[in-house]
């Protein structure tokens, strides 16, 4: 009788404790890992990666963060948004950056604030610079016979109408937008990377670079694939041995869709109210 009654002890104690970490959701720290986290295609929403981050900054089974970044760039805004959580997420974890293919404008802006960037010595890398493309059909429609009528109660509401050409002073006030934004860039990665912004200016003039050469002019840290990233966030956070490396899936929709059949450039484009892009034009 007493035997029954310890294995039926036993056996609710466990039950109770797989609950309990069930309840928690993985918040028990089980073992030492690095997540990875993929930031892939042209920057237009930064909600999912906001959230990815976010879960595993909470979870205590993670000890490092590798964002791996094969992005040309893309929106201003939520390249800042990823940027700021990437900021916020170091107060917690150890976060390295991995860059694949090209890493550039957003792509760069995300990943400067990063502990360690690590890159491929032929990423494309850099092409810090903000640019607005507006097409003017004007001469276009005056050709087909078709008049545009503008009703405003801003003098410059319409300046960035594709319907008409931009005056001096309309382009002014743009490039004066442009100029702000730029400075930001310039400001986010001089805090990012440590450096001052004197020394960060000559080199944002939308050039792109190799990740060695970025590695030449401390834009990277060290060069070397995805898997040299994650080693790198183990190693640097304190993780023995080999990390176990966890990663979500994801459901990329409609907007992944759209990448895999959209050029990156185009694709911002085509999408409404993305038109102030830090991007590599493609």
């Amino acid at each position: 009788m007493k035997k029954i009654l310890l294995f039926f002890g036993i056996t609710f104690l466990i039950i109770l404790i797989l609950s309990l970490l069930s309840a928690l959701n993985g918040k028990v720290p089980l073992g030492e890992k690095v997540a990875l986290v993929r930031v892939e295609g042209v920057i237009l929403d930064s909600e999912d990666v906001i959230e990815e981050i976010k879960d595993y900054v909470d979870d205590n089974s993670v000890k490092a963060i590798v964002l791996r970044v094969n992005s040309p760039g893309g929106g201003v805004a939520p390249s800042q948004e990823i940027y700021d959580e990437v900021v916020k997420a170091k107060e917690k974890k150890k976060v390295v950056v991995s860059m694949g293919a090209v890493a550039a404008s957003g792509g760069y802006y995300i990943s400067c604030p990063a502990d360690k960037i690590v890159a491929n010595p032929g990423t494309l890398t850099g092409s810090m610079g903000v640019i607005m493309e507006i097409p003017n059909i004007e001469e276009l429609m005056r050709k087909i016979g078709v008049e545009n009528q503008i009703v405003k109660s801003g003098k410059h509401k319409d300046m960035a109408s594709v319907f008409k050409g931009m005056s001096p002073e309309e382009r002014g006030l743009l490039q004066t937008v442009l100029d702000d934004v730029h400075e930001q860039f310039i400001l986010a990665v001089s805090k990012g990377r440590g450096l001052l912004m004197d020394d960060v200016r000559p080199l944002a003039d939308g050039r792109i670079f190799t990740g060695k050469m970025a590695k030449d002019i401390g834009l990277v840290d060290e060069l070397g694939n995805l898997e040299a990233a994650v080693k790198l966030a183990a190693e640097i956070s304190g993780i023995e041995g080999e990390p176990e490396v966890v990663e979500k899936e994801k459901n990329e929709g409609f907007l992944g869709l759209l990448r895999g059949i959209f050029p990156g450039s185009l694709l911002t484009d085509i999408m409404p109210g993305i038109k102030l892009k830090y991007m590599m034009p493609l």
